[in-house]
């Protein structure tokens, strides 16, 4: 029978994209970048978000394209401080493209889905997410704040991802992906899913035991508390992560996590007790059918 540790570690494997995705990935965004760039003064574009810092997890939606405009723009979208209007327009030059049934403006950016097609192994669909350069960073727009612009830098997020994953023995980032696979299995009850990724630079703490059961009763036992906490934007720029969630929200979020914090106990106890199949059932129960019982 395959050991709890084995287990995990084919879990993890399972959540990491594979060539043939990645190949998905790669050409979708880029014709979606020439698209933006043959209507839209292009000054840089770059995939961002957890696609980018390697801690997305499946299945692969919501791929983020960071597009920034050439100052030549600013004037027609930035000056009248009116941040539908640059969501507008990119909703408008992808709807001509993919119809509008597939797209769908956001509060800082623009969706576009791709028709399924029962291949777990295909891109279902990406963010747009309009910028301009703002000093040493960015701005973009964000129709949830009084401003309506949000400062951000996503460089920043992924060099954070890094280090943490560094310091954490190469595990941080399958760690996350393995814990955003709980809260996708749960009904998303901590949103956004980059929240939790924001808690993981604190409470995952260097180094690796190499215990994943432990690691992870200890990550949702801590944050059980914490998610009532306001957490901020890892580059010290804009708002809140946690500011997407109501306080009744939170508390249900820090219910559900009470519950994994529990159920992840209960079955290191039966792996103590020699019932490492009744185990095996019960991380799968936790986190879903892609983990493995053989």
């Amino acid at each position: 029978m395959i050991t709890v540790t084995e287990a995990f570690r084919k879990f993890r494997s399972r959540l990491e994209l594979t060539d043939r995705e990645q190949r998905d990935a790669s050409r979708r965004q880029k014709e979606i970048r020439e698209l933006l760039a043959d209507n839209l003064a292009r000054a840089d574009d770059f995939l961002s978000g957890s696609y980018a810092r390697w801690t997305k997890t499946k299945p692969l939606k919501d791929v983020d394209i960071f597009y920034v405009l050439h100052e030549d723009e600013r004037a027609n979208y930035r000056t009248n401080q009116q941040p539908s209007k640059i969501l507008t327009e990119v909703e408008r030059i992808l709807a001509r493209e993919y119809d509008q049934k597939n797209v769908r403006r956001q509060r800082r950016s623009v969706s576009v889905e791709f028709p399924a097609t029962g291949d777990d192994e295909r891109v279902v669909s990406f963010d747009v997410v309009p910028a301009f350069v703002k000093g040493d960073h960015y701005e973009i727009p964000d129709t949830s704040t009084v401003k309506g612009w949000t400062e951000t830098n996503p460089r920043i997020h992924a060099e954070k991802a890094t280090a943490a994953n560094e310091a954490y023995d190469g595990e941080w980032k399958g760690m996350v992906r393995m814990v955003k696979r709980w809260n996708q299995e749960k009904g998303k009850p901590v949103r956004p899913s980059f929240l939790l990724e924001v808690m993981a630079l604190q409470l995952l703490r260097p180094p690796f035991n190499g215990n994943f059961p432990y690691e992870f009763m200890m990550f949702f036992a801590t944050a059980k508390t914490r998610i009532l906490e306001e957490w901020a934007d890892p580059a010290g720029l804009g708002p809140p992560v946690s500011d997407s969630m109501s306080v009744a929200e939170r508390q249900k979020a820090a219910e559900a996590l009470n519950a994994a914090a529990t159920a992840i106990r209960n079955a290191i106890q039966l792996g103590k007790n020699g019932q490492e199949g009744a185990a095996l059932k019960a991380y799968r129960e936790l986190f879903g059918e892609l983990f493995p019982l053989s």
